[in-house]
């Protein structure tokens, strides 16, 4: 009996060393370009509903994709989370991503926030729209992101850079629509209405607004949330422009499963649970963006600013003209 349970013992302690460890256990392993304190209570409400235990870490986009690059086929990630389509689509188009195959986010995810070939799908949403100074500027004289190059804005418009990959977006769903000629005539009146140089961040531009160094500007929504919330009597309001046309540009943060998982399916099924209606909701509320599934409450604060009409162009546009996008700035003088 001594000599059986010792064989035993042996040939589990072998396995062990033989197996990685997320074979043994019920879990999962995800790369994060979203913030720790807007994934944690994510990853700990499905660990207590499902078993399965969760193991992550958090770093940039750029960081997170080139650590997976060099990891390669010894990789134990499962999962990458990271914001902005063009991430995604760059992560695509580097082979990290296996293509998903599930009907319940073909149902719960609309086509246009996810890649054509199902190897990303988008969960939570954002609007670059037009911020203004409810004191100096009248919204009846806003319209489209276009008309931000017309006359009456000259020395009056803020911009971030366009070494953000939040604006480079913008530029090649612009550059969908209108195409090269059009859309660097557009980034060119811009550039000829900015009060200053571009600032680094969507907060430093609204901060601009405020202090009287320009009156509209371009911002990510839950930037603003995030001001408004800590003080809502800020002369700032949003504008949804495009409302007759294509609609307000959006993007989103969203994830895939990755090509070098061993764990496929389990990933699949915690993607599917991130497109249910009570992880929708937690997703999205802890940033201030739109839930990705139609329906779902959004943050009061995000519900005060009323209803929009969105693109509805595939977001895989925004990484497909993103280097075009990146190029056409350069010449147009946006830095």
């Amino acid at each position: 009996m001594k000599k059986t349970v010792t064989l035993s013992v042996i040939f589990l302690l072998m396995l062990t060393a033989v197996l990685p460890g997320h074979l043994l256990a019920e879990e999962l392993i995800i790369y994060s370009a979203r913030n720790e304190h807007l994934i944690e209570p994510l990853f700990e409400k499905y660990e207590k509903e499902t078993g399965v235990s969760i193991r992550f870490i958090t770093d940039k986009a750029g960081a997170l994709i080139q650590r997976l690059k060099a990891e390669g086929s010894r990789s134990r990630a499962d999962i990458l989370i990271t914001v902005d389509a063009g991430n995604l689509w760059y992560a695509a188009q580097q082979g990290l991503f296996s293509p998903i195959s599930s009907p319940v986010l073909e149902k719960n995810i609309p086509a246009h926030l996810q890649d054509p070939g199902n190897l990303w799908f988008g969960f939570s949403v954002r609007a670059r729209t037009i911020v203004y100074s409810t004191e100096r500027v009248d919204p009846g004289r806003l319209s489209t992101y276009r008309a931000l190059g017309d006359p009456e804005w000259k020395d009056r418009l803020v911009l971030r850079t366009s070494k953000k990959v939040y604006n480079q977006s913008l530029v090649a769903m612009l550059l969908s629509e209108y195409g090269i000629d059009e859309t660097e005539k557009i980034v060119r009146s811009w550039v000829g209405n900015l009060s200053s140089a571009p600032y680094s961040s969507d907060t430093k531009v609204m901060e601009a607004i405020l202090a009287g160094q320009g009156d509209v500007g371009i911002v990510n929504t839950y930037y603003f949330g995030r001001l408004v919330r800590d003080n809502p009597d800020l002369p700032l309001a949003l504008f949804w422009p495009d409302q007759n046309g294509t609609g307000v540009h959006i993007n989103v943060s969203g994830a895939g499963v990755l090509s070098t998982s061993s764990n496929k399916s389990r990933a699949v099924n915690f993607l599917e649970w991130l497109s249910s209606p009570e992880a929708q909701k937690v997703f999205a509320e802890a940033n201030m963006e739109y839930p990705a599934t139609s329906g779902i409450e959004t943050h009061p604060i995000v519900s005060s600013w009323g209803t929009f009409q969105p693109s509805t162009m595939n977001l895989a546009k925004a990484g497909e003209l993103q280097a075009e996008a990146i190029m056409l700035m350069d010449r147009a003088g946006y830095r």
